[in-house]
């Protein structure tokens, strides 16, 4: 493995917003181990072709505590600059939170919030003193900025995964920086096509917004541009 003087652990970069993530710290000379959830071949090895000495492609479903045990078991001894989980899932915009079955709430809520948190648990010792920890968010998840509605499963999944970080944070005293970032309404699969955002135009900001906080312990909320985020 060639010496790298920066590293990345990115979950969930088979493609979208986690695809983009893995190929803009690529090209900014950083070693990224980036996780796909099957043995499906996805864009994110079609990339590795390109990158074959800088990215690594692990798998884990990070709703399977076992493959995360066992992604931790496997880089063990790595030390990393910034772990980030991009993994999330959506449904219905405009299904209301009275008709949402159970199954559906708890399939959004267990894959958006508890997921990422007890991967972070996890995995947080692999994490440089000095790095940062990060999650994907949205700008749905604020809850002093729902003026609208709408969204309301998936709004109330990434509110719950803030407070979680929040909470996560506050136990940590201090130690280490943690983002939690909105990127921005992006043309993704999940973001669909009206979206107001190119890939182009948030990802690269978003690289941006982390690096800038490289070295700040605490936690901040903030959209691809760096501003602050309501909560």
């Amino acid at each position: 493995m060639p010496d790298k003087s920066l590293s990345a652990l990115i979950i969930g970069a088979s493609r979208g917003l986690g695809l983009a993530l893995v190929e803009e710290y690529l090209r900014r000379g950083w070693h990224v181990v980036a996780t796909v959830r099957g043995q499906s071949k996805t864009a994110l090895h079609d990339l590795q072709v390109k990158y074959s000495e800088s990215l690594e492609i692990e798998t884990v479903d990070i709703v399977a505590q076992d493959q995360v045990d066992a992604l931790r078991d496997r880089l063990a001894g790595r030390t990393f600059d910034l772990l980030f989980v991009n993994a999330g899932v959506t449904n219905d915009p405009d299904e209301r939170i009275g008709d949402v079955s159970t199954d559906e709430f708890i399939r959004v809520m267990v894959t958006n919030a508890l997921s990422p948190m007890r991967l972070i648990e996890t995995l947080d010792g692999l994490v440089s003193s000095s790095g940062t920890i990060g999650v994907m968010s949205s700008g749905l998840g604020s809850v002093a900025d729902n003026e609208q509605g709408g969204w309301e499963v998936y709004r109330g999944s990434k509110a719950a995964l803030n407070t979680f970080m929040r909470s996560y944070a506050a136990r940590q005293r201090g130690h280490r920086a943690h983002v939690i970032i909105a990127p921005g309404w992006v043309r993704t699969d999940m973001g669909g096509p009206h979206a107001t955002l190119s890939i182009e135009e948030s990802i690269p900001r978003v690289v941006d917004t982390i690096s800038a906080q490289s070295g700040k312990p605490g936690l901040k909320y903030l959209d691809y541009t760096g501003r602050n985020v309501r909560w």
